[in-house]
């Protein structure tokens, strides 16, 4: 069995859109809620407040809060799950303490079972039916389809999208090559593979920084400077002129990034990359020479090197090939010569690998690729999963049930 995500794009009725942001707002109050109750009661009287200790709360706060009866139980448990993932982030140190939301920054809701929505589709259109809402066109198509499990809404630009999580059966494999390649990312090609192919970067961000940059400039006319004050009507209109053309680039980006990794797992079965910190890669310059790296982490960025890396995994894994990710540190392939293993170190500016002690000569970026081919070759390939599933942990509750478990385990 497979779990896999697929989004729709949903086109509610103005009736039902008015409802829908109501019960946006709905479950953005009660996630600030969740958060001021965990902040007061460990503030004021030193007590922590876990998701269980919440939850059981839900049901006297919608009796005193009646508007929230429609909204389900499962759906408003899900917020406050995501109240308590938010403070476990926080206690692990990868993120900061949580914050209050405001409408704009909270984009919908999810429900973790298969009770309150119904996917009325074969994969294909159909519509969704919510409780207390009634039934939603919807509109894409899905490559598998399987047992419905949970459902989020999202409002994203304007737009209505549910993301369904489905359990499939045997999932249809893409079809894949016995050829092996090896890929590597920068920014003045986009991807260099071990058989001399150059990928150009595509620099979607740069195409249509002139019409942000004109919007932009009339926007800030519009706009008073100082703090506090309500931005004027024409502003909001700039702005969201701004956020359009945004959004496009990401999904010319997305697209992009789905065309080019299909195109390399369907003609190789092993494909080596290398391990890089995208994080580490485009921090921001603390010291001289910011601007200089701004453009460049700028240029990381409008690749997309790191979902372009999940999508390439992710497919060559379904199609029962093997991902490798060689350690940079370690083998340093830019400074090694793939023909004799001669290493020597190169400037940024050097675009052109020569070797002085056996002469051979390419490419830095495909010499780079080559080198990681090479090491990926001498190394044990590692088995995947039996099934082959690329599933992830989906919102289905799954840690809550095996707490419970273990609860009613440890009780005599």
């Amino acid at each position: 069995m497979a779990t896999k995500r697929i989004t729709f794009r949903l086109y509610p009725s103005k009736v039902q859109a008015d409802k829908m942001h109501y019960w946006r707002r709905l479950h953005k109050d009660l996630y600030n809620a969740c958060v001021e109750h965990r902040k007061t009661s460990y503030k004021k009287f030193g007590k922590s407040v876990d998701y269980f200790d919440q939850q059981n709360c839900l049901p006297q706060f919608k009796e005193c809060w009646s508007e929230y009866k429609e909204l389900g139980s499962h759906a408003l448990q899900d917020t406050v799950k995501r109240v308590d993932f938010a403070f476990k982030r926080f206690f692990k140190l990868k993120s900061g303490y949580p914050k209050f939301k405001g409408c704009r920054h909270y984009k919908g809701w999810t429900y973790p079972c298969i009770s309150g929505w119904k996917a009325c589709t074969n994969g294909k259109n159909g519509y969704l039916k919510i409780s207390n809402l009634g039934n939603i066109k919807m509109r894409g198509q899905a490559r598998d389809w399987g047992k419905p499990k949970t459902c989020t809404i999202i409002f994203k630009q304007g737009k209505w999208y549910t993301s369904i999580t489905v359990a499939t059966g045997v999932p249809t494999r893409p079809q894949t090559d016995t050829g092996a390649v090896g890929l590597d990312f920068g920014t003045h090609h986009a991807i260099a593979d071990s058989n001399g192919n150059v990928i150009e970067n595509p620099r979607f961000v740069k195409i249509a920084q002139t019409k942000i940059n004109k919007i932009a400039k009339t926007s800030r006319r519009k706009r008073p400077p100082n703090r506090g004050v309500k931005p004027s009507r024409r502003w909001r209109k700039a702005s969201v002129a701004v956020a359009k053309i945004q959004s496009k680039v990401a999904r010319h980006r997305q697209d992009w990034q789905h065309k080019v990794s299909t195109q390399i797992v369907s003609c190789n079965s092993l494909v080596a990359t290398e391990k890089l910190n995208i994080k580490g890669m485009t921090r921001k310059s603390k010291g001289k020479r910011k601007r200089q790296k701004s453009g460049l982490n700028r240029s990381l960025l409008d690749v997309g090197i790191g979902n372009l890396k999940d999508l390439i995994k992710y497919k060559v894994t379904e199609a029962g090939g093997f991902y490798i990710e060689i350690p940079t540190q370690k083998v340093k392939p830019s400074q090694t010569c793939p023909n004799c293993g001669h290493q020597k170190k190169k400037i940024l500016a050097q675009r052109v690998h020569h070797c002085e002690k056996c002469g051979y000569q390419c490419d830095r970026d495909v010499a780079a690729a080559m080198v990681m081919l090479n090491y990926a070759r001498g190394m044990e390939r590692t088995s995947t999963d039996a099934d082959g599933s690329t599933s992830t942990w989906c919102g289905s509750f799954k840690q809550v049930a095996q707490m419970k478990r273990q609860k009613r385990v440890a009780q005599p």
